[in-house]
């Protein structure tokens, strides 16, 4: 199902951030996630999406972590389809090789319809040219970090996004769209 603007407004005000309001909220989480997923040079992760039928789809990815929000560069799949028809996902880390940590994101993913962002992030993550990928940014509804200090024993972090949270614009794609029709 497509959302129109109010749609999407709506969606924002039910909470859901960009990378850098997370980022802005919880720097110390979002460093420690950002390095479990970075741990082994690019981001690495399982993306989870839902299915037609409701059922859970995974896939392992590369999501890109800047400063200014979570990309992944996705191709034709069926996980494609269900980004754009269903929007919600679920990240979580690769494991670790030192630890059994964890980081855990989940939110929606809107495809980026800017060119200048698509190919900035295109030249600098080295994306494959002639590829029929497409950007998504993910933003996050919530973000956790599970800490294994010893056996049977683990720290969770849980970090959620304000019900009345209204993201930075970004990208003039989705996210720029609803949050300048609630402004």
């Amino acid at each position: 199902m497509k959302l129109g603007i109010i749609e999407h407004a709506f969606e924002y005000i039910l909470g859901m951030a960009t990378w850098a309001d997370f980022a802005a909220a919880e720097p110390l989480l979002a460093t420690a996630i950002r390095t479990l997923v970075c741990q082994y040079g690019p981001g690495l992760g399982y993306l989870a999406t839902v299915r037609p039928d409701g059922g859970p789809r995974i896939h392992p990815v590369s999501p890109v972590i800047t400063d200014e929000a979570l990309f992944c560069f996705v191709l034709p799949s069926p996980k494609r389809h269900d980004l754009d028809r269903d929007g919600r996902y679920s990240l979580h880390s690769f494991p670790g090789t030192d630890s059994d940590d964890e980081a855990y994101l989940s939110g929606r993913a809107w495809r980026v319809t800017s060119d200048s962002v698509i190919a900035r992030l295109a030249r600098e993550m080295r994306a494959a040219p002639g590829v029929d990928w497409k950007l998504y940014e993910l933003t996050v509804d919530l973000a956790m970090l599970v800490r294994h200090e010893a056996p049977a024993t683990s720290t969770r972090t849980v970090w959620k996004a304000r019900p009345d949270h209204i993201p930075r614009a970004r990208h003039n794609g989705p996210c720029a769209a609803a949050a300048d029709s609630v402004q």
